[in-house]
């Protein structure tokens, strides 16, 4: 009884292991369809469909601040001239008041000498007075000193009105000279900010229009894309942030661009600088040029 058990446990066994070898056999004959995570490869959690709609954004706006920075340049160095005029002409107002003020100063200090003349004239006629009852040679010489004293004071009063005089004489020239260049200015002035209205007036609806849209715009960009694309315009020359290949090159700095580099923006998976200037580069079609 018991060598049948250990028969029948054998041929258990013994099915067992045909039954596993044969599904190793069968899987090693099936293909392998599982499908391996690609390695380094930066692609936008969202899908590339979105990074390619980003860049494609991107590009528009950049195109629109494009378009802005035209506008500004037709107006050319019109604002500069006016802000440096306008700066001019509160200098020489400035200036003018200044001069205004040491010029009443001058005459101030005129006055005060020309009383002190008069006061020194009155003490002069007075001693002179007393000469004739003087009493003893004593109280004669005290007299005498006393009416050289105030005529030496007379003089040196009428010294600081003559240099007080020639410098009112400087000052009001001065301030004739500045006036004059001060309406000149004004006049110019004017005439800048005519110009610089009108040139506005001529574009201020298509710049409001087209910032509005650039706003819009920037709310479809991912913020940090955004920024570096900012910080990039503020970087560059001519404002230039996205540009596309040109000839194998950079559309910016027009530095070569290697064949692997090009594929892979081609390939829109992910956004790429140019290592040269630093400016996203994208693919030509993308942009809209054959």
């Amino acid at each position: 009884m018991a060598k049948k058990e250990q028969t029948t446990a054998k041929k258990a066994t013994k099915a067992t292991k045909t039954s596993s070898e044969k599904s190793k056999k069968k899987a090693a004959a099936e293909p392998i369809t599982k499908v391996q995570p690609v390695i380094n490869q930066d692609v936008d959690s969202d899908g590339d469909v979105l990074i390619e709609q980003k860049l494609v954004n991107l590009y528009k706006l950049q195109t629109m601040l494009t378009e802005i920075d035209k506008i500004k340049t037709l107006r050319g160095e019109l604002p500069l001239e006016v802000q440096d005029l306008e700066d001019e002409v509160v200098g020489l107002q400035t200036r003018i008041q200044n001069l205004q003020l040491d010029g009443k100063d001058l005459d101030t200090a005129i006055g005060q000498e020309r009383i002190k003349i008069t006061d020194a004239d009155a003490l002069i006629s007075k001693y002179k007075e007393q000469l004739d009852n003087v009493r003893n040679n004593r109280e004669f010489d005290t007299l005498s000193k006393e009416i050289e004293f105030q005529g030496l004071e007379v003089e040196l009063a009428e010294k600081h009105i003559r240099e007080f005089t020639a410098d009112l004489k400087i000052i009001n020239d001065e301030v004739a000279k500045s006036k004059a260049l001060l309406e000149e200015r004004q006049a110019d002035l004017k005439s800048k900010k005519e110009e610089l209205d009108e040139i506005v007036s001529e574009t201020k609806t298509q710049e409001d229009q087209l910032r509005e849209k650039a706003k819009q715009l920037e709310t479809t960009i991912d913020p940090r894309l955004l920024i570096a694309f900012k910080r990039i315009r503020k970087s560059v020359r001519n404002g230039l942030a996205v540009v596309y290949i040109q000839r194998d090159a950079c559309g910016g700095c027009f530095n070569k661009i290697p064949p692997q580099r090009q594929l892979d923006i081609k390939l829109r998976k992910r956004t790429i600088v140019c290592e040269h200037c630093g400016r996203i580069i994208i693919d030509p079609q993308l942009a809209g040029v054959e």
